[in-house]
């Protein structure tokens, strides 16, 4: 636990090959369902505080109470995804904590010395998200996400659809 944030309530692995990563996940570590969504629409994206057309895959699963999330860039567009690529590491990229007092405690990390890396949101201004500027060594940035609306419920959903899965229908599109 985060003095600061609380719980992790998810792991976000940045990969080369989404298809793979699943294959690992689902088959290897017997992890799933996962639940894919190829074109995540994000309503905006800023890298560093510059606008940017962002175009990732993520697919969404857990291991109990923890989510794993799996991301593949698909542009080229700035990101901390591809700046993690780039300096030659895959997999562990960020720990996310999960709040439904999102401007609170932005609010409250920021004040404290927090630096932004990419912000944006995803239906909505309750699906908003945060990377901190917190990398010292790899797989330690700290993403905050506001799951006040249908994004919980969504995340709530696929907890629940891994208590007691059997292996079938690993992958699931959104």
């Amino acid at each position: 636990m985060s003095r600061f944030f609380g719980n992790v309530n998810q792991n976000g692995y940045v990969v080369r090959d989404i298809d793979a990563a699943l294959e690992h996940w689902t088959a290897v570590m017997g992890v799933g369902p996962f639940f894919y969504l190829e074109t995540v629409p994000i309503d905006y994206f800023t890298y560093k505080g510059e606008p940017q057309d962002l175009e990732i895959s993520i697919a969404l699963g857990n291991s109990g109470d923890l989510q794993i999330e799996l991301i593949q860039q698909r542009n080229s567009a700035p990101s901390m995804y591809l700046d993690f690529l780039n300096a030659g590491n895959e997999g562990l990229q960020h720990m996310s904590y999960w709040t439904k007092t999102y401007q609170e405690d932005y609010d409250r990390a920021v004040a404290s010395g927090f630096k932004i890396g990419q912000e944006g949101q995803i239906g909505g201004e309750q699906g908003r998200f945060v990377y901190f500027d917190t990398e010292t060594h790899p797989g330690t940035i700290i993403e905050m996400s506001d799951i006040s609306g249908s994004k919980g419920e969504l995340f709530e959903y696929i907890r629940k659809q891994s208590i007691g899965w059997d292996g079938s229908d690993p992958i699931r599109p959104v």
